[in-house]
């Protein structure tokens, strides 16, 4: 019988977190590092990778970084180099780097429907692809991560309009079943996290226009995620407790998509 904990354990594994500079990413880096795995960030500003770096380093957890932009496809092919370069192979990849954009349906700017799409879902094609297809592939092993909402199980509401954030959170849903089912025959597994509303620097502008008791009116346990919230779920994903895991959607939203399929 396997042991629970070496389930958990990833002691020589080696994880290559996108958007992990801050928020959420950096979050999951603390909890895959913390478990033991060689850690590499990747975000736009070199700057804030040094900052999470240092974070990191006061945690016990050694980290590198490459700046890259992944809505560009020369940023995504120098990343994926970069990151075998420093850590020989890719076993865990957290697709988490986005963006979102709030404008009236009917006035949404167009380039910012094709900014959001483009980061959003065609990045993580691309670089999904590229570890694929130069690491996981051939290691017969591999643990997608990636980062969807509870947007993309819902429409947008009249008080929060982000059509372009939805429809793209919507597609990795369905992304990540797909690579699921073609990935599998190579131990990969693909699964997604959908958070909730979390304290982060993408949701500070509707946590402040909203406020918090309102956001949190229907959540059954009345709170916003923390820092803390999306680790146990990312650790199972990315660990040998979850092998047997994929193709799944798991919602961290404090009960409220649960909620709204009961009604």
């Amino acid at each position: 019988m396997a042991s629970i904990k070496k389930a958990f354990d990833l002691t020589g594994k080696t994880a290559l977190i996108t958007g992990g500079s801050r928020g959420l990413g950096l979050q999951i880096a603390e909890a895959l590092g913390e478990q033991g795995a060689k850690v590499l960030l990747s975000a736009r500003k070199a700057a804030e990778l040094e900052a999470a770096q240092n974070h990191l380093a006061g945690l016990g957890i050694q980290a590198e970084w490459v700046a890259a932009d992944n809505s560009k496809d020369e940023d995504v092919k120098r990343l994926v180099d970069e990151a075998l370069a420093k850590l020989g192979r890719v076993d865990i990849l957290v697709n988490n780097a986005g963006a979102t954009w709030g404008a009236p349906t009917e006035d949404h700017p167009v380039d910012a429907w094709d900014k959001v799409m483009n980061l959003n879902i065609r990045s993580l094609f691309l670089i999904s692809q590229q570890i694929a297809k130069r690491s996981m592939i051939p290691n017969k092993y591999g643990r997608i991560i990636n980062l969807a909402s509870i947007a993309g199980l819902r429409g947008s509401s009249a008080d929060v309009q982000t059509v372009a954030y939805n429809t793209s959170k919507g597609a990795v849903i369905n992304f990540t079943r797909a690579l699921a089912g073609s990935w599998g025959r190579y131990g990969i597994t693909a699964n997604a996290l959908a958070p909730g509303f979390f304290i982060s620097k993408m949701t500070k502008g509707t946590i402040e226009a909203l406020g918090v008791d309102r956001l949190t009116a229907g959540v059954p346990l009345r709170r916003i995620g923390d820092g803390d919230d999306l680790k146990g779920a990312a650790l199972l994903f990315a660990s040998d407790a979850g092998k047997h895991i994929t193709g799944q959607i798991l919602a961290v939203d404090g009960g409220l998509t649960a909620v709204l399929t009961a009604s």
